[in-house]
């Protein structure tokens, strides 16, 4: 055998061993889960500011895990909970949460079975008494007994990093949505829901869909095209509401912030 062919060899046994230790590991590239390795300074790290926000996309439908069914409890207002709380780190930072974000060690964000995507929760020690408020975008923990999963960060200022977990209580924080002042008037909102060509169908299909929703209609001439948009809207869940009336004539439809 040349040198060429023993180079070929080499770099084939070479490959096929890399992937079959990646594979071994599943999606991750790190077997076991463990702290950072450089940890940033934490102590600037804020809980989050509670809000309303419409479900996610993602994550909010009921599933199976290791044979075991969980159900999503979507329209939950109120829910206590007691038990351990653990925290999850380095093998899952940068990949995908239940909710299609990523996961970011360094936030105050967690995971739980069954709340809806994202809800927002009080978690308090019962050890220690310490108290933060976390955003729930994740799934697990998948061990009896425990009840919440909690990043690196909120672990820390939890008090929980050197045990592993604690007993806690985390309770629901729910805002109706017509309570939604984080999304209250902050610029202008509006939907843009067709290009067209014709003057005459722009001008027509503003006027219905204007009296159809009771909000103003507009278009936006460019060249010998008409964009067509209902706003403006004062409140981004407003506009996400009609938005999604409108998807089912114009899927393409999305929604402009004007600042």
């Amino acid at each position: 055998m040349n040198k060429f062919k023993i180079s070929i060899v080499f770099l084939l046994v070479s490959m096929l061993v890399a992937c079959s230790s990646y594979t071994s590991k599943g999606r991750y590239q790190i077997e076991q889960d463990h702290s950072p390795d450089n940890i940033p300074p934490l102590g600037h790290v804020e809980d989050v500011n509670p809000r309303y926000e419409p479900y996610s996309i993602g994550g909010n439908k009921d599933y199976n895990v290791r044979g075991i069914d969980y159900k999503v409890l979507t329209g939950i207002t109120e829910l206590t909970e007691r038990g351990k709380a653990s925290w999850y780190g380095n093998k899952f930072h940068g990949h995908l949460t239940s909710n299609g974000e990523r996961y970011d060690m360094f936030t105050m964000s967690a995971a739980h079975k069954n709340l809806p995507l994202p809800s927002y929760v009080t978690v308090k020690n019962l050890e220690n008494n310490r108290q933060i408020t976390v955003r729930i975008n994740d799934r697990g923990p998948f061990h009896e007994g425990r009840i919440i999963d909690l990043s690196y960060a909120a672990a820390h200022k939890l008090g929980i990093l050197k045990n592993g977990t604690a007993e806690v209580e985390i309770n629901l924080l729910h805002f109706p949505a017509e309570e939604d002042s984080a999304n209250q008037f902050n610029g202008e909102y509006f939907i843009q829901y067709l290009v067209t060509s014709l003057p005459d169908k722009a001008n027509d299909l503003g006027k219905a869909h204007s009296q159809q929703y009771q909000v103003a209609s507009s278009f936006i001439r460019e060249d010998k095209l008409y964009k067509l948009r209902l706003g403006p809207f004062n409140s981004q869940l407003k506009a996400e509401n009609i938005l999604a009336k409108m998807k089912n004539i114009y899927p393409e439809a999305f929604i402009l912030h004007n600042q």
